[in-house]
C-alpha cells in the first residue's frame, strides 16, 4: 500500500470490493455505503427484507478487517442487561464483578432490532455515542473500534417497537438492501449452492486486509481532513433545504449536516482524493438523511417517502461550481 492514507484507504476499499464480491453477489451500492459508514466511524441500520445478505455482509467485513464480532437477535423479552452486562456476585472474593455482555466486541450485528422494546433498544444510546456503558454507577470502556450494524425487516411490522428518533439519530446511515436483478440472482444460485451458511465462508480463502489499528488510522484521518468553504455551505443549503420542503415535517438536524460532512469526506478517501466534491454528498444524502426527516402525514398518504423529500432538495440546491 501506499504510504499516505488516502491511497491506503483507497486501496482498502478496491481490496474489500473484491473480496466481498466473492461472497456477495451484486448489492454494489449498499455495499459501498457500509464501507463509507465502516471507515467514517459511524454506525449503520440495514434494511432489507429477510434474505438479502445482511447479516453475512458484516461477517464478511469482521473476517476482513480482523475483528471481534458478535451477534445479537433482538426479541420483545430481551433485556438490557442481556446485551450490556450485569455485575455476579463472585463467592470467592467476595465481591462484584462485572461480566461484560454481547455488546463488547468490535463488529456488532444487531438483528432485527426493531422487535426489541424501548427500554432495551435505549441501552445501545450510550454505546453508540460515547462508546462506554454505565452498570450501577460504573463506566466500562468499549473497544476503540465499535461499529454497530443493525437490521430490520421493512416488510413485517406485527411484533415490533419503532426506533425511537434519539436512537435513529445515532446511525450514521439507514442502507436499504433491496432484491438482486436476474443475472445476480443466478450468481448467487452459482456461488452458493450448498445455502450461505457461515462455516462456508472458509471456503472463500478471505484475505485478512487489515486490523483495527489501521481501521482507526483511517477514521482518525478521514474526520482530521479538511473541506472547502463552498462544500460546507453546500452541505449546509442541503440540509436547511429539508426543513423548507412543504411535505416535510420534521427537517434535517445540525447532527445531520456532520454525519454527512464525515460521510461525504469518507467517500473521498475512499476514491483516492483529498477533497470532496458536490457528487460525495450527492451520492450520500439519502443513506445519511433519510431516517432523519419526518413527512406530513399528506406526504405520506400519497406514497411521497423522504427519499423523495431528499432528491426534491438535491434538485433545488445550486452546486458549487
Amino acid at each position: 500500500m501506499s504510504s499516505s492514507v488516502e491511497d491506503r484507504a483507497a486501496s482498502l476499499y478496491q481490496e474489500a470490493r473484491q473480496e466481498i464480491a466473492k461472497v456477495i453477489i451484486g448489492q454494489d451500492e449498499p455495499i459501498e455505503q457500509v464501507l463509507v459508514c465502516l471507515l467514517a466511524g459511524g454506525h449503520a441500520l440495514i434494511e432489507g427484507i429477510p434474505g438479502t445478505a445482511k447479516t453475512l455482509l458484516v461477517r464478511v467485513l469482521a473476517r476482513l478487517f480482523d475483528c471481534t464480532f458478535k451477534r445479537i437477535q433482538f426479541t420483545p423479552d430481551l433485556m438490557p442487561a442481556d446485551i450490556i452486562g450485569t455485575n455476579i456476585y463472585v463467592e470467592q472474593r467476595q465481591e462484584f464483578q462485572f461480566r461484560p455482555g454481547p455488546l463488547f466486541t468490535q463488529f456488532l450485528l444487531g438483528d432485527e432490532v426493531n422487535r426489541a422494546p424501548a427500554k432495551t433498544q435505549s441501552a445501545l444510546l450510550e454505546a453508540m455515542q460515547e462508546r462506554q456503558v454505565s452498570v450501577d454507577g460504573t463506566s466500562h470502556a468499549l473497544p476503540a473500534v465499535f461499529t454497530v450494524f443493525c437490521t430490520q425487516n421493512p416488510i413485517e411490522q406485527e411484533g415490533t417497537y419503532p426506533l425511537p428518533e434519539a436512537e435513529l439519530d445515532r446511525f450514521m446511515m439507514k442502507v436499504k438492501v433491496s432484491y438482486p436483478d436476474l443475472e445476480e440472482e443466478i450468481g448467487i444460485l452459482r456461488t452458493h449452492p450448498h445455502g450461505p451458511r457461515v462455516d462456508s465462508l472458509d471456503r472463500f480463502a478471505l484475505r485478512v486486509l487489515g486490523n483495527d489499528a489501521d481501521l482507526l488510522e483511517v477514521q482518525r484521518h478521514i474526520q482530521a481532513q479538511g473541506i472547502r468553504e463552498e462544500l460546507l455551505a453546500y452541505i449546509a443549503r442541503v440540509i436547511r433545504g429539508t426543513r423548507d420542503n412543504l411535505k416535510v415535517e420534521v427537517g434535517a438536524s445540525p447532527r445531520s449536516g456532520l454525519m454527512l460532512l464525515i460521510a461525504a469526506k469518507a467517500r473521498a478517501a475512499l476514491y483516492g482524493r483529498g477533497h470532496v466534491l458536490p457528487d460525495d454528498v450527492k451520492a450520500l444524502a439519502r443513506p445519511v438523511l433519510r431516517h432523519r426527516l419526518a413527512l406530513k402525514p399528506g406526504a405520506e398518504v400519497d406514497g411521497f417517502t423522504t427519499d423523495d423529500a431528499i432528491d426534491e432538495v438535491l434538485a433545488r440546491t445550486e452546486i458549487p461550481r
